[in-house]
């Protein structure tokens, strides 16, 4: 379903008030959905009531199925006890409902009973639910005896639905106005002032800010909000607190006049709602009209075009220059039970070590592309099938985590992070988050079983949907917060990628995705910070089901369709060196000589000295690269720029397993 943390939903208007439109985008998103139609069809005569349902008729996709209950009042109820976890169901209207239950050929009857079963039902329902009801308690009281017996029993039903659901919303005039909000955002807000009320005074050592050039928000090196328990023990990530500025008070708890992240003593608080920056609005689009002046023989850049677009918003300049520093985040943590149907143990720790050494796929293009490299360790997650897959301890402390490495990325200077991850059951977990936050279907998205030999395992492949379909069951009455998703269902590496995403977004870091895991933590950033999602660029879905629809939902385009599939990281990799080619072009090309200014065209007709000879070279030159040594012993795994993880010994890493290469 669109609407994130709600399983059951109200939706209430007025008449030709647009909640029946409303409702349907509300489900637009479900591969099938339930059409619950209660309103009876009524005299043949009335042309224009005949006219209105077939309106309703027309708006309703192929793929939905259509259910009538007119002709039994209490049969609404059994329909929503009986639906499964993985329906879609969609009632319109309550209103029709009413007027059936109010006819005199089911009457007498026990309403108040008969509306109580129903908000029972929708209690108890395993399905997604929504529901739609006319408002009519804003009119005059009715002046005939059937009038007020119907607004009355409406109201009643309304209310007892309302009560029921998770979420109401009112729709006037096609604007709709929410009245009852999840109850994980009311329950998120109510912790976060619990914890602020009951915090003592931040002594200034602790609470102390910096701003940046860019408005950036600053921590401490304090990593964990509460003592850890050992086994989510993670290493300091070290970074550079700048000094204060000179309008900004040392004990100041917020960071830059561009967001607001509340600090406490034990450090950086991630919560819904946080304002962070947003890429230059004129910039990109700026930078794209620029392309359509410059002395090209052909048309352009063609959908390339938008990477100079993405560039230039995020470096707020119509002239951005091709990234120079590059990290590379490979994130590697393994998901525990069904999740790793069908991967040999041992596999992603494998991959891990290969990447530290300077060998296999991603680390050699990454040397190719002069970028470093870096291997995260994320905590181990639970079989999400019996149990949460992280404890909200786990969740705290890895979204921090993931916030320090992308600022140690930004005080190192590093202008694009690649995040990619090499964990087993990582496909699951993603395919269970996308569920969770989108109402995808975990079949459809969860991608199919390659066996080492090149064999498609399907036996692999249905345990995986069988896993994530119980750890759905398991969760459906589980709050839909971004915390609460990471916890049950996602997971160590998406709640540190999800880290990563928020913090390089508060340093203005531009990130290209790759990979089921990072689009999972762009579905689950939006309720901790909706701006994530713009400083993200995504190159190629790769062929994976779960990475093209939650592409689709946040809203990024791929820009190649090369169909590759050599791991996350390393796909984009593959693309890296084109779209550095593309931004070094569109800053170096000239403007078209019939669109130069007369001093321009003066300038171009005056000769040029003439050039040095081929073999000439200056004294200072460097030699001619030659690409990497893959044969000397001593390539190893390039350092990244600027501090990292402390270690206390060359090959000595923390007994916790939580450790960056």
């Amino acid at each position: 379903m669109s609407v994130d943390g709600w399983n059951t939903v109200l939706v209430l208007g007025g008449i030709r008030s647009g909640k029946s439109e409303f409702a349907e985008s509300l489900v637009a998103d479900a591969p099938v959905v339930r059409y619950i139609a209660t309103a009876p069809e009524g005299d043949p005569e009335d042309t224009e009531w005949a006219t209105r349902l077939a309106t309703h008729r027309a708006r309703r996709p192929g793929s939905w199925t259509t259910e009538e209950t007119a002709g039994e009042p209490r049969r609404l109820a059994d329909v929503l006890e009986s639906a499964e976890p993985n329906e879609t169901l969609l009632v319109d209207d309550l209103g029709g409902w009413v007027t059936v239950l109010l006819d005199p050929e089911y009457q007498p009857a026990d309403d108040v009973a008969t509306i109580a079963e129903l908000a029972e039902a929708i209690r108890t329902c395993a399905a997604r639910v929504v529901l739609v009801s006319p408002e009519v308690g804003l009119s005059l009281v009715p002046t005939t005896p059937l009038g007020r017996a119907f607004t009355d029993a409406l109201g009643a039903a309304n209310r007892a639905v309302a009560d029921a659901c998770d979420a109401v919303v009112l729709v006037v005039a096609g604007q709709p106005a929410w009245l009852k909000p999840a109850p994980t955002t009311a329950a998120a807000a109510a912790a976060t002032a619990t914890v602020s009320a009951s915090a003592s005074p931040v002594p200034p050592a602790a609470s102390q800010t910096g701003t940046s050039q860019t408005g950036a928000f600053q921590a401490g090196t304090s990593l964990l909000d509460a003592e850890p328990t050992p086994e989510v023990q993670l290493p300091d990530v070290l970074t550079h607190t700048p000094p204060v500025a000179p309008n900004q008070e040392p004990g100041n708890p917020w960071a830059a006049p561009t967001m607001a992240l509340p600090m406490v003593a034990t450090g950086l608080v991630i919560q819904p709602g946080m304002e962070l920056p947003m890429p230059d609005d004129y910039a990109g689009p700026q930078a794209v009209d620029r392309l359509a002046t410059l002395d090209v023989p052909g048309a352009g850049l063609g959908v390339l075009d938008r990477v100079v677009g993405f560039a230039a918003a995020t470096q707020g300049t119509s002239t951005p220059a091709a990234w120079g520093s590059v990290r590379v985040l490979l994130l590697n943590g393994d998901h525990a039970g069904g999740a790793s149907a069908g991967t040999v143990a041992g596999e992603s720790a494998r991959r891990a070590a290969q990447a530290r050494a300077g060998r296999g796929a991603l680390a050699r293009l990454a040397a190719e592309s002069g970028a470093s490299l870096q291997v995260v360790d994320t905590p181990a997650s639970a079989p999400m099938e019996t149990q949460p897959a992280l404890t909200g301890e786990q969740v705290e402390s890895a979204l921090r985590y993931g916030w320090r490495l992308a600022e140690q990325a930004a005080d190192a200077g590093v202008q694009l992070l690649v995040l990619g991850a090499c964990g087993a059951g990582t496909e699951a977990a993603a395919a269970a988050v996308l569920a969770a936050t989108a109402g995808a279907e975990p079949p459809a998205v969860l991608g199919r079983v390659i066996t080492d030999s090149g064999e498609i395992d399907d036996a692999a492949w249905m345990v995986r949907c069988a896993a994530v379909r119980d750890a759905l069951h398991r969760t459906r009455r589980s709050p839909r917060g971004a915390k609460d998703v990471l916890s049950e269902l996602g997971g160590g590496d998406v709640a540190v990628a999800t880290g990563v995403l928020l913090g390089a977004t508060a340093r203005r870091v531009p990130v290209l995705l790759d990979g089921p895991v990072g689009l999972a933590a762009g579905m689950v950033s939006r309720d901790l910070a909706g701006q994530a999602r713009h400083w993200c660029l995504l190159a190629d879905h790769g062929q994976h089901p779960a990475v093209r629809l939650a592409a689709d939902v946040l809203g990024l385009t791929p820009l190649l369709d090369l169909r590759l599939d050599l791991g996350e990281g390393a796909n984009a990799l593959v693309a890296l060196p084109l779209l550095r080619s593309v931004l070094a072009l569109a800053a170096a090309l000239p403007v078209h000589p019939s669109l130069a200014s007369d001093a321009d065209a003066d300038r171009a007709d005056e000769p040029q000295a003439d050039p040095e000879p081929d073999d000439a070279e200056p004294d200072d030159a460097e030699p001619a690269y030659t690409g990497p040594d893959y044969t000397d012993p001593e390539f190893a795994e390039p350092e990244p720029a600027g501090p990292g993880p402390t270690r206390t010994g060359a090959d000595e890493q923390p007994a916790s397993g939580w450790r960056a290469g």
